[in-house]
């Protein structure tokens, strides 16, 4: 009876490792053609919100970048503690005797702390959105955009000291 298991009954389902199936030249073109499809497919019916052009497709964009900021300032804690750390850091910078390329470098480094931030939190809202449960992937993506924080945190003083002091 332990032969006539369903897949679900053993445990195989969505979260098991990708099978590598050995002489698979033909099935992977055929996949190939079947993605190039699909993206044919949903280039011929494309979304309502595709298609807009000129000002109306500047001011949406405009409007969705708002809303995707005000909704990580409101949600996200870290990211209201980095925009105030860029609110301070910023006009610093500014001030400091450096360059205008050292400026530029300085104030990079900040915001590219709030970019990544943004995308963490749009990494961590998607896997919370797919599901609570814990999961080694997600565990993993969510790891992964942790550690993208920590490097743009590193990155600041990095190249602070190095704009100030050589």
């Amino acid at each position: 009876m332990g032969e006539t298991m369903s897949l679900v009954e053993r445990g195989v389902g969505i979260s098991s490792p990708p099978v590598h199936l050995a002489g698979t030249r033909h099935f992977e073109q055929n996949c190939y053609l079947s993605s190039m499809q699909i993206n044919q497919d949903s280039n011929d019916s494309a979304s309502p919100f595709k298609g807009k052009t000129g000002l109306t497709r500047l001011v949406n964009a405009l409007r969705y970048s708002f809303a995707g900021l005000t909704a990580a300032y409101r949600h996200e804690d870290a990211f209201r503690q980095e925009v105030w750390l860029a609110l301070v850091l910023v006009p610093l910078a500014l001030n400091l005797p450096a360059s205008g390329i050292g400026k530029a470098l300085m104030i990079g480094s900040v915001l590219l702390l709030l970019m990544v931030e943004l995308l963490n939190s749009a990494i961590e809202a998607v896997v919370d959105r797919v599901s609570l449960e814990h999961h080694l992937l997600a565990k993993r993506a969510k790891d992964i955009g942790s550690a993208a924080v920590f490097v743009a945190l590193v990155n600041i003083p990095a190249v602070w000291l190095l704009v100030l002091f050589g």
